[in-house]
C-alpha cells in the first residue's frame, strides 16, 4: 500500500525529502505550516516511504464504529479533551511503554493562521526526554520531509521561536494561513 500511495504522490508532483530519520526511534514531530487536510495525505505518504508510523493524538468522540478502527489504523491515539486527564503524562506514558514511538503534532492546533502555537509538543518531549523532529510541507515547491532534529533547551518560547523561524521557508497550501 505504501509504494501505491508513493507513486500516487509522484503522479501529482510531489517529491519526498530523502532526509530521513536515523538512528532515532523516539521523539516528537513537528510538522508545519498546517493550512490543509491534504496536509495529514501528504505527510502519511511521507511517513510510510520513511517506514515511520507516525501516531497522533485526536479527540475520543471520533473513535466511533467503523470510523474509530481506520483512526487506530493510521496512527490515531484517543484522548479525553474534555476534563483535566494528565494529557501530558499520558503522552509521556506512551513514550515510555512503547520501544519506538514518533509523536506527530501541528503546534498551530488549527489549519488557518494562529500566532500562538499550543505548547503540548514541547513539554512532551521534554518529559519524556526525546527530540523534536522538525518536519514540513511545502505546497510551492511540492515537497515534504524532515527538515531537521532539535533538541530542546528548556526555554519554551526562545525554542518555539527557532522552530517557526525553520518552518516559516515553508509555503502551505493556503500560505496566508501558515507561519508567518
Amino acid at each position: 500500500m505504501g509504494k501505491f500511495l508513493f507513486y500516487i504522490a509522484r503522479l501529482l508532483g510531489w517529491k519526498i525529502d530523502a532526509n530521513a530519520p536515523e538512528g532515532i526511534k523516539k521523539a516528537v514531530i513537528v510538522v508545519g505550516p498546517h493550512t490543509s487536510n491534504w496536509d495529514f495525505i501528504i505527510g502519511k505518504i511521507a511517513f510510510m516511504q520513511y517506514g515511520i508510523q507516525g501516531r497522533f493524538l485526536i479527540k475520543k468522540e471520533l473513535f466511533f464504529f467503523p470510523f474509530g478502527y481506520f483512526l487506530k489504523k493510521l496512527g490515531g491515539i484517543p484522548v479525553d479533551r474534555k476534563k483535566n486527564n494528565r494529557f501530558t503524562e499520558q503522552a509521556v506514558d506512551f513514550f515510555d511503554s512503547n520501544e519506538s514511538m514518533f509523536m506527530v503534532f501541528t503546534p498551530e492546533g488549527t489549519r488557518k493562521y494562529n500566532p500562538n502555537w499550543k505548547k503540548g509538543f514541547y513539554y512532551i518531549a521534554q518529559k519524556a526526554q526525546v527530540p523534536i523532529y522538525i518536519a514540513y510541507i511545502d505546497f510551492s515547491t511540492k515537497t515534504g520531509g524532515f527538515h531537521s532534529l532539535f533538541q530542546p533547551t528548556g526555554d519554551a518560547d526562545a525554542d518555539i521561536l527557532v522552530i517557526k523561524k525553520i518552518l516559516g521557508q515553508y509555503k502551505g497550501k493556503f500560505p496566508e494561513n501558515g507561519i508567518y
